[in-house]
This record gives C-alpha cells, sequence and structure tokens, in this order.
C-alpha cells in the first residue's frame, strides 16, 4: 500500500515508520520537504518526502497529521481532487494553546475539527483515529495492560473497516463510535489525555476499554 501522510512533524514521522516497518511505502509531505532528508536516510527504503500535493496523489490511503490550526491550509496544499475517493486518516486535534493552563479546544460543542475536515474533504472517506494517545506510543504500543484501545469514528463502513486493519497491524484493538460527529467526543478525549499526562508527570499511557 502506498500511504500519503500530510504532516511532517512527530506524529507524521512516527506512523511513516509504523508503515514502512510493515512493508508500506510512504510519501511525508511538507512545505520544506528537503527538511526530511533525515527522516528518509533513517527510515530507509519506502520512505519519500515531498510536497503536500505530492504526498496526497502519491497515497492510496492519506493521513492529515498536522497541527490543527493548519489543517485547513494543508489541506488546500494538498489539493482535495488529490484525495478524491480515498480514505483519510484524520490525526488531528483543534488544540488552542495559552501561556496560564492547559490547552483547550478551538472548535467544540456542535462542530468539531473533524467535522470540519470531511467538510473540506466532501469526496473522501475521513475517518478520525489516532488523536487520542501522543505520537510515541501510535506504532506497537507496548503496555503492561494488554493492548489499548483506539476509538475511532467515520462515516464511512469500508473506509473505516480499512482503518481498523490499520490500526491493528499497529498493535491496537479498535472501538468504532459512530459517525463522524463522535470527533467531538474524540477530540474532547485528546483533552483528558491531556490533563492526566500533566497530572502524573508522564505521557506513556492510552486508554482502554475493559469489557465483563
Amino acid at each position: 500500500m502506498k500511504v500519503g501522510i500530510l504532516g511532517s512533524g512527530q506524529v507524521g514521522q512516527a506512523l511513516g515508520r509504523g508503515f514502512v516497518a510493515r512493508g508500506h511505502q510512504v510519501t511525508i509531505g511538507s512545505r520544506e520537504p528537503e527538511k526530511l532528508s533525515g527522516w528518509t536516510e533513517e527510515v530507509g527504503e519506502g520512505a519519500f518526502a515531498g510536497t503536500f500535493d505530492h504526498a496526497a496523489a502519491f497515497g492510496d490511503v492519506a493521513v492529515l497529521a498536522c497541527l490543527g490550526s493548519a489543517a485547513e491550509d494543508v489541506i488546500g496544499l494538498a489539493g482535495p481532487e488529490n484525495l478524491t475517493g480515498k480514505v483519510v486518516i484524520d490525526a488531528t486535534n483543534p488544540l488552542q494553546f495559552s501561556d496560564d493552563g492547559p490547552p483547550s479546544l478551538f472548535v467544540a460543542g456542535d462542530d468539531s475539527l473533524g467535522e470540519r475536515v470531511q467538510r473540506w474533504l466532501p469526496d473522501s472517506k475521513v475517518v478520525k483515529a489516532f488523536n487520542i494517545v501522543g505520537n510515541t506510543l501510535m506504532v506497537d504500543p507496548d503496555l503492561p495492560g494488554g493492548p489499548p484501545t483506539m476509538l475511532i469514528g467515520g462515516d464511512d463502513a469500508a473506509a473505516k473497516a480499512t482503518v481498523t486493519s490499520i490500526l491493528e497491524d499497529f498493535g491496537w484493538e479498535v472501538s468504532d463510535l459512530g459517525g463522524i460527529e463522535t470527533s467531538r467526543v474524540l477530540e474532547q478525549i485528546c483533552i483528558a489525555w491531556v490533563l492526566h499526562g500533566s497530572r502524573v508527570g508522564s505521557w506513556d499511557f492510552a486508554f482502554k476499554i475493559l469489557h465483563a
């Protein structure tokens, strides 16, 4: 499978490593792809860098892995036409930061960034995933309590099946919450993740659903 990752920060690089390690080809999109030469050399065969539109056109599946505040701009640079018909994994959160407290969400309540991403990409199949954990545990989350639970949401059942297969291959169990409007909850869960990490002073944790 070919994967286009839209975003060259820690999230995009971590997911890119995970895909390449499983035999997929990855192109990470960036405004300055030349800055990714170290990453492509480190990861090796199957790892490439390019512009956002190059990465979007390259991938059979795309991952939106940029800052939430940059998502609309990145989608514009990628070109929605390059993502037509494709599964787009939305790993973003609409975080806004302040100097005197934890981050908050710049969209909440009766809308979410996940829903906005789907509106900006009306011909793509957006699935919210990877947004409730830090980048260090997105791939192979080897925790004492066993595989953690990744919560996902999206409107297309086949797209969610594709993302579920990816997540299970990455070491997760998966719970499908429903349509893309469940991003309203998933993005709030990111805030819970941040608050817990801030309290305990550690970010090596993930959520898990336990069944009776």
